[in-house]
């Protein structure tokens, strides 16, 4: 039986290492997690969720792909319950305020060697710029294609002292560098979600409107930029 993995869960799979123990929160039916271990990468997988149903689902599915054993699965809303003894956290398919919540729940991540690897359903730019003020930083980033949609994936550490500018907080250096083909693609939408943005607040101006304006005339330029290289 194949294991239904879409490709940002891969995307998120490709920032553990060998031997991570990794904490999957919000796990859904489990497959990161099954995945990890079928694939000899991850050493040991806590599934958590908020809700019994896809808990016992991803329970089942451990059962029927045979790492049942490798796994530990846990009941609660957000880090709340879950054990201290893992190297790497998973958030995939949440917004940014449900992130930020999570995040800021568990202050002793800052404590220790902890990875966070985080795939944001929306307002990535407010989630990047809770992280950096927290004294994360986002060390890796990279764009997996699902269907229509583009989704960022980021690898963070507890690092205090770097900073992100406005215009970052959409496009970070991380993924600037990261070499993606799916960049220039994930730019232009960028840059068309904030010309709306920018559009909408003309009419009124004020400050909102010239910070808006500012980043999307930096990302532009960025666009024109792989725009002459491409």
């Amino acid at each position: 039986m194949k294991l239904p993995l879409s490709n940002r869960l891969a995307a998120c799979c490709s920032f553990v290492s060998p031997g991570d123990r990794v904490a999957d929160i919000g796990c859904d039916h489990g497959y990161l997690g099954i995945h990890l271990l079928k694939s000899g990468v991850a050493s040991s997988v806590i599934a958590a969720d908020v809700n019994a149903q896809p808990l016992e689902s991803a329970r089942q599915n451990a059962e029927r792909f045979g790492v049942r054993g490798q796994m530990t699965f846990v009941l609660c809303d957000g880090l709340t319950r879950v054990p201290r003894d893992f190297d790497v956290l998973v958030c995939a398919g949440m917004g940014a305020d449900t992130m930020i919540s999570i995040l800021g729940q568990a202050p002793w991540l800052k404590k220790g060697t902890y990875r966070l690897i985080l795939q944001c359903q929306s307002k990535r730019p407010q989630l990047r710029e809770y992280l950096y003020r927290q004294g994360f930083v986002i060390r890796r980033e990279t764009l997996a294609r699902d269907g229509k949609f583009i989704y960022p994936v980021m690898e963070v550490i507890y690092a205090p002292g770097a900073t992100l500018s406005a215009a970052e907080s959409y496009i970070t250096p991380a993924l600037r560098s990261s070499g993606s083909p799916l960049l220039p693609e994930f730019l232009r939408m960028v840059t068309g979600g904030l010309q709306k943005t920018v559009d909408g607040l003309s009419r009124t101006g004020g400050e909102a409107y010239l910070n808006y304006a500012e980043i999307l005339r930096q990302l532009t330029e960025l666009e024109e930029r792989y725009d002459d290289c491409c």
